[in-house]
């Protein structure tokens, strides 16, 4: 039998080298929007060097462990290390507090259909578009004097009594502190954490959902044994772009954070974090001496962090990925019990 013979029509030489043209033209934008973000990031790391190498020509390494920060000419000292260590520990009671509620919510938005999901939904969505300023002002005048009342007391009168971990939760609840800084944050990461998560819930395949409720399992157990080994990887990503999104988070830290350049045993203490800090002091900075410079290591230092959490994230994320695919993903549902990732 021979191949049929397809007519093209007299346009279709034209449309089609008009859809290869086309083809070009797109691949040569993203190409050229691509390369254009490598420069711009470049440039943007050249500048921050050139302006902050004046200060790590003098302090070198100590830059990053020094615990002294004093601008003032002819006894300049800059240390890093108490702003790494709030950055760190801020971003970190934020990932503690918003991400299981932003994977609860997430789960919730994907088992629950009707008059509780939209609402809540849209609840959160708005969340993301509230300027920073407002959550800082939100928190300075509504969520602190609530911390400071119950909250912070009822930490320290019980796990403040627990050993090693009382050491976190040990001193008085007053003023900016550590602790509050992290909740607002914790606050902020969960739009981002949540709407990624759901987005990798909702991809988990029915199959794996009624596989576990037809062997008998209630909807906690098939949500624990099907839907988050499947969505673990997606959740990590999640997790990841949040603390990203913490570490960067400046107006509404510096509100309540304290700056006070110092490190601590307690949430409860106040303390600085680099974004903060910058914000704060670059106004007061002048080209004279080393304190613009010191401000801008400081930026160097919070740039090095990011690029650090993004290798980071990458590799999670592939790790989880390669559990949840691994052998044990496709053994076969027997005997009442669902494959679990790793």
């Amino acid at each position: 039998m021979s191949e049929p013979t397809v007519v093209l029509g007299a346009g279709a030489p034209a449309r089609v080298r008009r859809s290869r043209l086309i083809d070009r033209g797109f691949r040569g934008t993203t190409l050229v929007v691509g390369l254009g973000l490598i420069a711009l990031l470049a440039l943007l790391l050249v500048e921050l060097t050139t302006g902050a190498w004046r200060t790590f020509d003098r302090f070198g390494l100590h830059f990053f462990v020094g615990t002294s920060w004093n601008p003032v000419a002819g006894r300049e000292a800059f240390g890093a290390l108490p702003f790494i260590f709030g950055s760190l520990v801020t971003s970190g009671v934020a990932i503690v507090i918003g991400v299981p509620i932003a994977v609860g919510l997430a789960l919730l938005l994907n088992q629950v259909r009707g008059a509780i999901a939209n609402p809540l939904a849209v609840f959160v969505d708005i969340l993301a578009a509230i300027p920073s300023v407002v959550y800082g002002l939100w928190a300075l005048f509504v969520l602190k004097p609530i911390l400071d009342s119950s909250v912070e007391p009822f930490l320290i009168g019980t796990l403040g009594k627990v050993p090693a971990i009382g050491a976190v939760f040990h001193g008085k609840a007053q003023g900016p502190d550590l602790f509050t800084a992290g909740v607002i944050l914790a606050i902020m990461i969960l739009p981002i954490v949540t709407a990624v998560s759901r987005e990798v819930i909702a991809v988990v395949p029915r199959d794996l959902r009624e596989a576990a409720l037809a062997l008998g399992a209630t909807r906690y157990e098939s949500v624990r044994l099907a839907v988050l080994p499947y969505a673990r990887s997606g959740i990590v990503g999640a997790s990841m772009l949040g603390l990203g999104r913490a570490l960067g988070e400046t107006i509404a830290v510096s509100l309540v954070v304290g700056n006070t350049p110092r490190i601590g045993w307690s949430l409860m203490d106040p303390g600085a974090t680099i974004p903060s800090w910058i914000a704060s002091s670059f106004r007061e900075a002048t080209s004279v001496g080393l304190h613009r410079s010191a401000l801008l290591a400081l930026a160097v230092t919070l740039v090095v962090m990011a690029f650090i959490l993004a290798l980071l994230s990458r590799l999670l994320v592939r790790r989880t990925a390669e559990l949840v695919s691994g052998p044990s993903a496709n053994v076969p549902v027997t005997q009442g019990v669902l494959p679990t990732a790793g």
